[in-house]
């Protein structure tokens, strides 16, 4: 495979930023080709605003999904963003490396989002979900978080970890991704009593690597998270009484 890894937290030297060394040290070794798109170190902007468009099709007023659509048209995206689809194109499976803050992922990810999944190029009403533009290619969150695993269950402190994650897995099916299960680090900051002491911390997170290496060396074999398709809706957007996806969320 082409692998794609998306890095997007401020200190490369982090416990993300060990998480992405030990994914490209497996991929490589076990023959995957890999490249890493480190968004802090490149300086990537996540802002979306008119003056990334040089062609503009309303100089009076910017609207942002008809300026992309119409420089994406006119072969005339800005050249980070050219940069950024590249990248896309030459993968089979993107990993997301980030950590979670504020139940979400960081800005510079949320604006890499906005900005590289070009209107009109990307996605448009008809090229969607499973017939979206990234059919076939394959897409995987790997997600740190400061408190222990069990304060995100339904139920938990925390909130559902599904729940943050929703959104982000959402996005990438809705351009047309395979997503993968999520691969979340726990406790990574040392929250909750059973990591305060150093080397308890120590042995939990040398745990959380070694399982990232583990899911790595099978993620080519994994089934990816199921979602409801176009065959699955009426005209009006909704589950059709047939649809077995009213039975899963029942």
């Amino acid at each position: 495979m082409n692998v794609l890894i998306v890095v997007a937290h401020p200190e490369r030297a982090s416990f993300n930023g060990g998480l992405v060394d030990i994914a490209v040290s497996q991929l490589k070794s076990a023959g995957h080709s890999v490249e890493l798109d480190d968004l802090y170190a490149e300086r990537f902007d996540p802002v979306e605003r008119g003056e990334h468009y040089v062609q503009r099709s309303n100089k009076d007023y910017f609207a942002p999904l008809d300026e992309q659509r119409h420089h994406y048209n006119e072969k005339a995206l800005p050249a980070d963003i050219q940069r950024e689809l590249a990248r896309l194109e030459w993968a089979d499976l993107v990993i997301f490396q980030f950590p979670l803050w504020w139940h979400a992922q960081p800005a510079i990810l949320k604006g890499w989002l906005d900005r590289v999944l070009v209107y009109g190029g990307r996605y448009s009403s008809r090229m969607r979900y499973d017939r979206g533009y990234f059919r076939g290619k394959r897409a995987m969150l790997s997600v740190t978080a400061g408190s222990p695993e069990k304060t995100f269950q339904p139920f938990g402190r925390a909130g559902n970890m599904t729940a943050w994650l929703w959104p982000m897995h959402s996005s990438l099916y809705y351009v047309g991704f395979d997503v993968l299960a999520p691969q979340v680090s726990y406790g990574v900051q040392g929250g909750g009593i059973e990591y305060q002491k150093e080397d308890v911390l120590r042995e939990h997170l040398e745990a959380c690597k070694q399982r990232w290496a583990a899911r790595l060396l099978q993620c080519e074999r994994e089934k990816p998270i199921p979602f409801a398709g176009w065959e699955d809706w009426d005209s009006e957007g909704l589950l059709v009484e047939t649809s077995p996806w009213r039975w899963r969320l029942g």
